[in-house]
């Protein structure tokens, strides 16, 4: 841990880190936003960091992922940290009055996309002993929506891909985290309906302690769970952990009475 609280990964050896001497993270749409303060904040922590975006390489195209990946491993030798951020937002009208092909284009980008990376990247992390996929999430992936029903879909759907990266990763050291970052001032939040009015946000700051935390290893207990950046904190997450956690605790799923048929 460096003077300022940032925790910086220590490789025991540079041939155990990539060729620069640096664990090396990936984050798509990292041009901006959300994305481009956590690529920051790893570059400060001492993480190589491959920032994606939509001229790098879009998340929907399968041959272009492919192709930047294996640039990635070729330059670096490994990967360490994929951060699953790219995203976009269908228009703020319900499902009857929704376009189609943005409905469909907000799953390729938030849900294909995440899959693709986590797909592509995967098999470096396991070849490593381990690594980590943070998949940036929202409180909106919780419930239903009266509109913007698109992304509330792919958030829902991003949990899932989360928990079953969890579940295929963990005995190969792979660990998978759902961060919802709250609502931080973006190009995108500032021009919803939905926060129009708004006047607290969460910091970016907050956000970054959290991947920081999750990409050092810290919060390995919350994989395949849900943390919230402006609620929780490092701090409060290492006292949840040390408590004990259930095994449906902070993730998605459908619970039911003891008597319920459908138990």
């Amino acid at each position: 841990m460096d003077d300022d609280g940032d925790v910086t990964p220590e490789p025991d050896t540079d041939a155990e880190a990539g060729r620069g001497g640096h664990p090396v993270a990936v984050v798509t749409g990292a041009s901006r936003g959300i994305g481009r303060s956590v690529a920051n904040a790893l570059e400060d922590a001492g993480w190589a960091v491959e920032r994606g975006s939509s001229t790098v390489a879009p998340v929907t195209d399968r041959a272009a992922l492919t192709s930047w990946v294996d640039e990635i491993v070729e330059r670096h030798g490994r990967i360490d940290l994929l951060v699953n951020n790219a995203g976009v937002i269908d228009d703020e009208v319900d499902l009857l009055a929704s376009d189609p092909e943005q409905w469909w284009h907000t799953q390729e980008v938030n849900v294909l996309g995440a899959y693709l990376m986590t797909w592509l990247v995967a098999p470096h992390l396991v070849a490593r002993g381990g690594g980590r996929v943070v998949n940036l999430n929202s409180g909106a992936g919780r419930r239903a929506a009266e509109v913007a029903t698109g992304y509330n879909v792919s958030k829902t759907a991003l949990a899932r891909i989360t928990g079953s990266t969890h579940l295929a990763g963990r005995e190969h050291g792979v660990r998978a985290f759902d961060l919802m970052p709250g609502v931080v001032r973006t190009d995108m939040t500032e021009g919803m309906e939905a926060h129009a009015d708004r006047t607290e946000w969460t910091s970016p700051e907050e956000v970054t302690a959290l991947v920081l935390a999750m990409a050092a290893g810290e919060l390995d207990a919350f994989s395949g769970r849900f943390v919230r950046a402006g609620v929780d904190t490092v701090d409060s997450l290492r006292a949840m952990a040390e408590r004990g956690l259930d095994e449906r605790e902070r993730t998605l799923d459908l619970v039911l009475r003891e008597d319920d048929p459908l138990r």
